[in-house]
């Protein structure tokens, strides 16, 4: 035998490890050699091979041998499944006032959650002592060991380029990001992939949420500010630095003006009109002056309150304009409202689809996200398993199988 072909044998036995672990991955439940064949092209021997290695390495557990239903002949079939329990993932979504954290299996199965509130004005020192005491929390929880985990990804409120450089205008923001990303990373002994947040709530919302099998796709997270993830043939967008998907030249669109959110824009304009003496419910909040939350304003719209229905219509109309330059600009499919109002949002949605056509010759269909408060900590735990399953045959698993 050539030397060539002596080198060539790891590799394709490595290429073929690859290949088995996906469909034994993506698999609903357990799988037979005989499917295996089938899925991969691959001779029985190969995949028994393969699966006593990836048995050996931990990643596929083997049930007793069993026949196939409609089968009498021949011997039991091997039967194999995936070890979700292999090691863990951990999504995180660390923003300026909170950090959310997600524990999940491999097949991204929440665990347990945990949310602490940061002031990013507060000692870096102890905004990493936060962090690291949630992540401790979270996995007790679940009663997993941070050692087990595999892999942790994370969301942040600005600019993240490819090599995951995160670039805030706000320097006390970046200081903070920067810390619990340390603190995250010093604590698991593991590099911490970084995101735009709606980069992962893009992920999320295809992945477990109202986009699914969407190929093209932007998600606007619009609750206190608005950015946007784009998916484009199934494939993120992030640009040079990081920057697709930012919304600051709202700032230069006439009948919008600047990237307010849905929750910062309903509290204002409730407030304004408060302030000016104009009679609505909304006035009967509590406090001096009152404090009125976004959601307040969405019901009592709901209530037939005119200023909050009025508050309603103008928010709809500077959604579908934004919502039409997404159509226009990168032609989605859909576009998902998303964030801290992504349910209440959902009073605006039938006035959106109707202005659309009138403003974009290329309108996308509008819908709210189901994912809610979490959308950027589920799209974090699905970075992480994409990192886990790319990776898998180089990851060493430390926990007894």
């Amino acid at each position: 035998m050539s030397s060539s072909s002596e080198q060539a044998i790891p590799l394709i036995r490595r290429v073929n490890q690859r290949t088995v672990l996906a469909v034994v991955a993506g698999a609903a439940g357990p799988v037979t050699g005989s499917s295996l064949m089938a899925a991969t092209g691959l001779t029985r021997a190969t995949v028994h091979a393969v699966c006593n290695d990836l048995i050996r390495l931990g990643w596929v557990d083997e049930l007793a041998p069993k026949r196939e239903v409609g089968t009498n002949l021949g011997r039991p079939s091997r039967w194999f499944q995936f070890n979700e329990r292999a090691g863990y993932v951990l999504g995180g979504d660390i923003g300026a006032h909170s950090t959310t954290l997600v524990l999940a299996d491999l097949r991204g199965t929440t665990l347990a959650s945990e949310r602490v509130p940061t002031d990013i004005h507060q000692p870096l020192a102890d905004q990493a002592r936060q962090t690291q005491q949630a992540v401790r929390q979270v996995a007790t929880t679940a009663d997993v060991h941070v050692d087990d985990l595999l892999a942790v990804a994370t969301g942040f409120a600005s600019r993240v380029d490819l090599s995951g450089n995160i670039a805030s205008e706000d320097e006390y923001a970046q200081a903070s990001y920067e810390a619990r990303r340390r603190a995250l990373a010093k604590l698991t002994g593991l590099t911490v992939l970084v995101e735009n947040d709606a980069n992962l709530a893009a992920l999320g919302e295809r992945w477990r949420g109202a986009a699914q099998g969407v190929d093209n796709l932007a998600v606007l997270l619009a609750g206190e500010r608005m950015g946007a993830g784009l998916i484009e043939s199934g494939r993120l967008l992030h640009g040079g630095q990081g920057g697709a998907g930012e919304m600051a030249f709202l700032d230069w669109v006439e009948g919008v003006g600047n990237a307010d959110g849905i929750a910062l824009l309903a509290r204002t304009w409730a407030a304004d009109a408060i302030e000016n003496h104009i009679e609505t419910t909304l006035a009967e909040a509590h406090g001096t002056p009152p404090t009125v939350t976004a959601e307040r304003v969405f019901d009592a719209a709901a209530d037939g309150d005119p200023v909050a229905q009025g508050i309603l219509d103008r928010l709809t109309t500077r959604l579908a304009r934004i919502i039409a330059i997404l159509g226009t600009a990168f032609n989605p499919d859909l576009v998902v409202i998303a964030g801290a109002v992504s349910t209440s949002a959902g009073a605006l949605l039938a006035g959106i689809n109707e202005q659309l056509p009138t403003l974009t010759a290329t309108p996308p269909r509008a819908a709210v996200s189901t994912l809610g408060e979490s959308i950027v900590s589920i799209g974090a735990v699905k970075h992480a398993l994409d990192f886990v399953h790319d990776n898998a045959l180089d990851i060493p698993l430390t926990q007894d199988q």
